[in-house]
Formats: C-alpha cells, structure tokens, sequence
C-alpha cells in the first residue's frame, strides 16, 4: 500500500469521530432543551393533564370524594401528593380513616368512596395530588386520580355552599361563584358518581347564568338516589358540592270520631273487614244484655205466679199397722200436719202474717 493510502485512511477515521461527536452533541442539546422547556411550562402541563382541578381559597378548606370499583372495598386507601407530578415519588399525606395534621381521610364503602378534608389551605399547598387504592404485589400498579390544586385568595371557580340538603320530592338550589375571566365559559352541573353533566335545561334541573360572576343550579322533585357528590364546573375547573336528600315522613292515616278513614283512598274491602273487628265485641255485649233482660224478665213472670207456700210437720210417733180393715185409727198416731200460706204482696207483711191466714188439715199416713 502507498503512502498516500494511508493519509487517505487516516483522514476518513478523523471524520467519523468527528461525526460521531457531534452526534452526541446533538443528543445531549435536544435533552437539554426539554429539560428546559419541562422547567418553564412543566406546571401548566401538569395542570391541563390532571383530571380534576380545583381553584381554592387561601385560609379556607375543601372536601374532595374519590370513587373507586366496589371490588376494591378492601383495599387500602390513601391521599398522596408531589409537587412534580410524579405519582412514582409522591409523598403519602394519610390512608383512610385516619387524620394527619390539617388533612383527614374517611371511606365510606356503602358509597363506594372516600373523601378527603384538607383545612387551613396555603399557597404551598398548590400542586398534584393523588386518589390512590393500594393493589398488593410487586409488579401490581395502585389504582389513582390526578388532581390539582391551586391555593390563592381569589379562587377563580367556588361554591356558596359546599353542602346541600333537601326533602325527597322537593328541591335545592346552589349558586355556583366564578372570576370576571371566566364570564365567557362553558358551565356545567355535573355529577362525580356517573359523571353526567346538566347543561341546559331540563324537568328536573335548571341552571340560569346572570354573566355577572355567578349562575343558579335549580334541582326540583328530588329522589333519595339523588343524594351524591356533584360539582359545579366551569371550564376545566370544579367546586365540589355535596347533596343529601331525606326521606318525608307520611302518615297514611288520621283519626276520626270512631274510626280511622284511609287519607285520600275511598273505602276498600281491608277497611270494612276493620270496622267488622271493630264492632264485633260491641255488638257481642249488646246481645248478652238483651238475653239477661229477657231472662230475668221472664223468672220475674214465674215467681209472681207463685202466691202460696207449703210446709209440713212429720208426726210425732209411728202408728202401728191395723190387724185389719175395721181396726180403728188411732187420731194422735201418725198425723202429719201441713201449713199452706197465703202470701201477700205487700213489702211489709213478711210470709205469715196473722193467723187468719193459716189454713190447716190433718193427713193420716199409714204404714
């Protein structure tokens, strides 16, 4: 090989390390540009990303639900938190049912949920959070809901009331507050549970918009299965508002002089059997005093037909039994006496009176 074969090796060997250089070059600026590009708009990247945002008050406090599968009643719930947005490295702020300095955590199964209670809220209290249902296992993932956060004075979307509550078959209103920037914007009532939104109006829900800063949510002929979490939303912001509807106590009865009358029903056939039972005993003690009646009605007759009374005297010795059909009878012997008394009327005259009234005869007993 030449000398000048060489120099021409050499020199294709240089370009490619140059070549390869400035490759590297270029892979490590474009990692620099977006490490600076995350750093200038990582937070609003962040914030559009999120499922839900909320605009809080400084100083106030929120109440945030987090809906889960009913398959996971069991599992482990908890709120965590990072500034970064990093689910990976969040930090655990507390699990369910437990409170841990200004935030607490209650599940509630029955409902398939827990809520989460953050008090005196601060601006550094502004970033990601997350809903999270603990799956056990290594290569298992959590189950979570990105939120975000953002504490300041004015919130630009809230609540005049955070909690509601009305009768079944009534109605509730809620006024849903928003900042001048926000005059323009779509607004919704939502519900978190199946995620329906009210947009326009409708039988059962009316929202009216004044486009000063505020619009009215009207919910009429309310249902016990209406109770829930729902938000008012406007834009991508929510202000959660939670709704409890009671059931009405009704009477279907009310007293009357005797009987008790079904309210707003006519007769049926249950009610005349319960004015059989009713009158019954009633007409059961009617017919007994109408038999005692007549029963003593009739003894009375009886007696008053009975105007005398007879006693009678056994004799005072045996007589002894004639020989024969002529013997004679002894007139002491064997002569047994009999009163019959005349009775009187009269209260004061008692059975035997005077004499006069004893009437006697002699009956002869043969043995």
């Amino acid at each position: 090989m030449l000398v000048g074969d060489f120099k021409f090796l050499d020199m294709m060997k240089m370009r490619k390390n140059e070549n390869v250089s400035l490759y590297h070059c270029r892979i490590m600026t474009r990692k620099l540009i977006w490490i600076f590009l995350w750093l200038i708009v990582g937070a609003e990247c962040r914030k559009a990303n999120a499922e839900r945002a909320f605009s809080l008050q400084t100083g106030g406090s929120v109440s945030v639900p987090c809906h889960y599968d009913r398959k996971y009643i069991q599992h482990k719930k908890y709120w965590c938190y990072d500034a970064r947005a990093a689910y990976n490295f969040c930090s655990i702020l507390a699990y369910a049912n437990e409170t841990k300095g200004k935030v607490s955590v209650m599940d509630h199964p029955d409902q398939s949920l827990f809520t989460v209670t953050m008090r005196n809220l601060q601006d550094q209290d502004t970033g990601t959070y997350w809903c999270a249902v603990e799956i056990e296992g290594i290569l298992n993932v959590d189950v979570t809901e990105q939120l975000y956060l953002t504490v300041k004075s004015v919130p630009d979307v809230s609540v005049g009331s955070s909690s509601v509550s009305g009768d079944e078959g009534g109605k509730i209103s809620v006024q849903c507050l928003y900042s001048s920037a926000y005059k323009k914007t779509h607004k919704q009532w939502c519900r978190y549970k199946d995620k329906m939104c009210y947009t326009s109006q409708s039988s059962s829900v009316q929202i009216s918009d004044d486009e000063r800063e505020s619009f009215t949510v009207l919910m009429s002929g309310l249902m016990l299965n209406d109770s829930g979490w729902y938000y008012c939303s406007v834009g991508h912001l929510q202000a959660p508002v939670q709704l409890t509807v009671t059931e009405t106590a009704t009477t279907d009865y009310f007293p009357t002089h005797a009987t008790l009358i079904p309210k707003n029903h006519s007769q049926t056939p249950s009610g005349e059997e319960q004015h059989l039972k009713m009158w019954l005993p009633l007409l059961v003690l009617l017919l007994l005093m109408i038999l005692v009646t007549l029963a003593t009605k009739t003894l009375r007759q009886k007696l008053k037909k009975h105007n005398f009374k007879i006693t009678y005297e056994k004799p005072d010795k045996a007589c002894p039994k004639p020989a024969s059909k002529d013997d004679s009878v002894d007139p002491e012997c064997g002569v047994m006496y009999s009163s019959v008394i005349k009775l009187h009327h009269t209260k004061a005259c008692r059975p035997v009176c005077e004499e006069d009234n004893v009437l006697y005869s002699s009956v002869c007993k043969q043995n």
